[in-house]
């Protein structure tokens, strides 16, 4: 793995100039919040930021994707048009906690047996620089609980830690390292691989948050009728804002928009917290109420998804805490759940 220092005051100006030569999708300051966006020629990341309050995970996995178009030329006849294809894409200034976020998605859109082409497409194309956590930005952070930390390389082409007055540049993969021209730099030697080693240390330390996210799988399993559930959901509001900032949710609805002989198939994202999201079109809806939906919504993180994939998901990010209008706390479920 090749590892170069970048001087601070150089990288912008290099995401800026390659902005002019591929998509680059980055955190950019939007009025009092920092949003991941695609940058326009010229125009310059933020690298100096928290956190920004969408996940990254919108460029592989889109709010909105148009999946085919489709033209009707006879009765009962349809002809299907090909998928759009994804462009190379660098996604820059990723924290270790959305990067990871990939490879769980990874888990569910590209099986061995079930396979998703339009994410997959996406993915392939798709850098991934990520900016390391010197300071864990938030008091809500708890990657650590979760099999993250502040400087996770997991699912990162290119990881950035900040030393002071250069950045330890660690080209991890093939992808990564195609980008050895544009970055530049000067080989970095021991001095500052023992520096990342004491900033990654600090760095976990400063995590304030921990939880048993690993400890309340076997008491799921035992307790799916507890009477916990009777009152976990009681002041959730279903806006389903914890599931849209997730980074790893990825409920979605298909549908198709016609007009005339024209027509398109599109995805978009939905919610387990909807009342309508399990609604069959009997009328029936097995998860009538909030209970059952915040309990699918924990069960799935920390049941489900280990019991197929053997990982939370969950990276730590605590968005949903931030976020949450009635101050549902998912530390606290699941230390709650943890006494049970």
């Amino acid at each position: 793995m090749e590892k170069r220092l970048i001087k601070k005051e150089t990288l912008a100006g290099i995401v800026g100039e390659l902005a002019g030569k591929m998509r680059i999708c980055a955190p950019m300051k939007a009025e009092d919040q920092v949003l991941f966006r695609i940058l326009e020629a010229g125009e310059k990341p933020l690298v100096d930021f928290a956190n920004a309050k969408n996940a990254p995970k919108n460029f592989l996995f889109p709010r909105t994707e148009t999946l085919l178009k489709f033209t009707r030329t006879g009765k009962g006849m349809v002809r299907a048009g090909e998928p759009e294809e994804g462009v190379k894409t660098l996604l820059f200034g990723v924290r270790p906690c959305d990067a990871r976020s990939f490879t769980l998605l990874d888990m569910l859109f590209d099986q061995e047996k079930y396979k998703d082409p339009y994410y997959i497409d996406k993915r392939e194309k798709t850098t991934i620089v990520a900016l390391a956590c010197v300071h864990p930005p938030y008091t809500t952070c708890f990657c650590t609980s979760v099999g993250g930390t502040p400087v996770d390389s997991v699912g990162v082409d290119l990881l950035l830690t900040d030393l002071g007055e250069e950045y330890l540049a660690e080209f991890i993969t093939p992808k990564g390292e195609e980008l050895l021209p544009a970055f530049g730099g000067s080989p970095a030697g021991e001095e500052a691989e023992k520096a990342k080693e004491g900033i990654a240390a600090k760095a976990a330390e400063e995590i304030a948050s921990h939880i048993p996210a690993h400890e309340i799988k076997p008491i799921l399993d035992t307790h799916f009728e507890d009477p916990f559930w009777n009152t976990l959901h009681q002041k959730c509001l279903a806006c389903g804002t914890c599931t849209y900032l997730c980074p790893t949710c990825h409920c979605f609805d298909i549908s198709d928009e016609v007009k005339r002989d024209d027509g398109i198939r599109i995805r978009n994202w939905d919610s387990c917290m909807f009342p309508m999201f399990t609604k069959e079109t009997s009328g029936h809806n097995p998860r009538s109420s909030q209970k059952e939906r915040w309990r699918q919504r924990v069960m799935h993180k920390f049941r489900y998804y280990p019991d197929n994939f053997n990982a939370i998901a969950c990276v730590g990010c605590g968005r949903c805490v931030m976020a949450c209008p009635v101050n549902l706390d998912i530390r606290k479920i699941v230390t709650d759940i943890a006494k049970i």
